[in-house]
């Protein structure tokens, strides 16, 4: 057992947590509000806090030789690899534990506490709007189980932090109703409790396993950033009986990692990490019927280079600044996208990036006057982290809150450089702003939505983030959304075509508006976009 927090203890405590969260990756990628395929609560902590460790491990003087000097390397770390909301958040409490206990010399009990205090309000303060049954309160929680000990004993106040956590989460679906009627807790605050359990386990010397929080099961995608010894990662749903199943696994194992199946019969979703990825197909055929298959190969996805060369210290080689150019950059996934966006002059990043990776584009523009437009709502915390740290390095960037690419693309639509940066910047926000933005993809889960219960394979059709229609048949819900988003008006309808939409779903659409909405302008683009096979924009 512990009596001081000490530097030692705090990269055990960094190794400790990041394996903690990859045994609770999944799980916590599972707790999402809405039954929507895009869990990545888990994943992006996961590769925040392993850029944490990463930046500990290539520290030149050994990562320190204080608490307070650890946890800056473990912030700055999670700062550039954060991903999400939620990464952004576990970074800022990290920054506000490194002020607290820099020039510490012995970190106690109090002075433990103190720290999850700062950390606390750190998180706070790192969102513009905080909202109760969230991360932020399982984390005040935390703090004030910490002080209320008034003990000077190690043990005795991560022990009281752990359990005030736990106890907050249990209670975050009270605060929130979309968390109770999809019947799950918080999962940013489920990934903070797993890290808090592993600082007990670092200061007892004893293992201690967060028990997993039951949840219903589902059909879900998880993001994926890369495989060390496989070159392609394999998705796709799978129609076959339970028997079937288990051989398929059994296949599967044998021709590459990361191999994961989930769900009940007769729909399970697969997923693995191969070389063959014709192989894997064949296997799945062998077992059922497959669908909505998905391959993406890791070549392509350049984050992880990116952070680790950062984290290493070493500086991007930078062409030439030109302080009064002007250069835009968009959060984009599907090569139809980059395409559209590569044409309107903005450099393009994929989807869910990290503050690196932003950075990167940024600095890619060349240009003095950025202007960002992150495209997703839990991409907007890393975009801040990214304008903050360029305009550190001698780079204004202005961040645009496009919560959908519809958005981006009626904000580029009225750019125009020879007007001054700021005027420029107010005239985008207020056309992403007019531009009602939705959604179509499958429901990957049971639960109930403001449209009433859905399960999984329904069609969902989510305007603003909310689900609006329930569906069986894909282009019928196309229909009955566009309608319903036309009938509150609209001049312009943009609609982005995704990986998974169906043949001939654009001439569809078309024809459709041409005959019910005849005055409507229409613009239909091949996105490629995954997981919505429908984004839909009105202006």
């Amino acid at each position: 057992m512990l009596d001081t927090f000490d530097a030692e203890a705090v990269r055990r405590w960094c190794v400790t947590g990041l394996e903690s969260l990859r045994l609770h990756q999944q799980e916590i990628d599972q707790l999402n509000v809405y039954p929507v395929p895009d869990g990545d609560t888990g994943t992006n902590l996961v590769l925040t806090v392993a850029s944490a460790q990463q930046a500990i491990a290539n520290d030149a003087v050994d990562g320190g030789d204080d608490s307070g000097g650890v946890l800056r390397l473990m912030s700055r770390g999670a700062l550039l690899g954060a991903r999400g909301n939620s990464g952004v958040i576990v970074s800022q409490m990290l920054r506000g534990m490194a002020d607290s206990l820099t020039g510490v010399g012995t970190v106690r009990g109090r002075a433990l506490a103190g720290a999850l205090g700062e950390a606390a309000a750190a998180a706070r303060a790192a969102v513009a709007k905080p909202v109760e049954g969230t991360i932020l309160t399982v984390a005040s929680a935390a703090a004030e189980g910490a002080t209320a000990t008034g003990s000077d004993d190690l043990d005795a106040v991560a022990r009281s932090a752990a359990g005030a956590a736990a106890r907050a989460l249990a209670r975050t679906p009270e605060q929130l109703p979309a968390l109770a009627r999809a019947g799950v807790v918080d999962a940013g605050g489920r990934g903070l409790c797993v890290l808090l359990d592993a600082l007990v386990a670092v200061v007892t010397g004893q293992e201690v396993r967060s028990a997993p929080v039951a949840v219903r099961r589902p059909v879900a995608a998880v993001r994926e950033t890369g495989s060390a010894e496989y070159a392609y990662e394999v998705q796709y749903l799978l129609d076959a009986g339970s028997a079937a199943v288990e051989r398929l696994g059994a296949a599967l194992a044998r021709l590459g990692d990361s191999l994961v199946v989930v769900g009940e019969e007769p729909t399970w979703n697969v997923h693995v990490h191969v070389n063959d990825v014709g192989a894997a197909i064949e296997a799945g055929v062998e077992a059922g019927r497959p669908h909505r298959i998905r391959v993406t190969r890791f070549e392509d996805q350049a984050g992880g280079a990116v952070v680790a060369r950062r984290l290493a210290g070493a500086r991007p080689v930078l062409p030439p600044l030109d302080p009064d150019g002007r250069g835009a950059v968009v959060v984009a996934a599907g090569p139809g996208l980059v395409e559209l966006f590569g044409g309107e002059g903005a450099t393009v990043t994929g989807a869910n990036p990290s503050t690196a990776e932003l950075l990167d584009a940024v600095f890619t523009t060349r240009a003095g006057l950025v202007v960002v437009l992150p495209d997703d709502p839990d991409t907007q915390a890393v975009a801040g982290a990214a304008a903050r740290e360029a305009q550190a390095q001698g780079v204004r960037v202005s961040v645009v809150p496009t919560r959908s690419p519809v958005q981006a693309l009626a904000a580029l639509a009225v750019r125009d450089t020879g007007r001054g940066f700021e005027d420029d910047v107010i005239a985008m926000a207020e056309a992403a702003g007019a531009c009602r933005y939705a959604e179509v993809c499958y429901a990957s889960r049971e639960a109930l939505t403001m449209a009433g219960p859905c399960r999984p394979g329904d069609v969902l059709a989510l305007v603003e983030d909310e689900v609006h229609i329930i569906g069986t048949d894909l282009a019928q819900t196309c229909r009955d959304l566009l309608d319903r988003m036309l009938g509150g008006g609209g001049e312009l309808a943009t609609l982005l075509l995704g990986a998974d939409a169906p043949p001939g779903l654009g001439h569809l659409l078309q024809d459709h508006l041409a005959q019910r909405w005849p005055f409507v302008e229409v613009q239909i683009y091949d996105g490629g976009q995954p997981t919505y096979p429908l984004l839909v924009g009105i202006e």
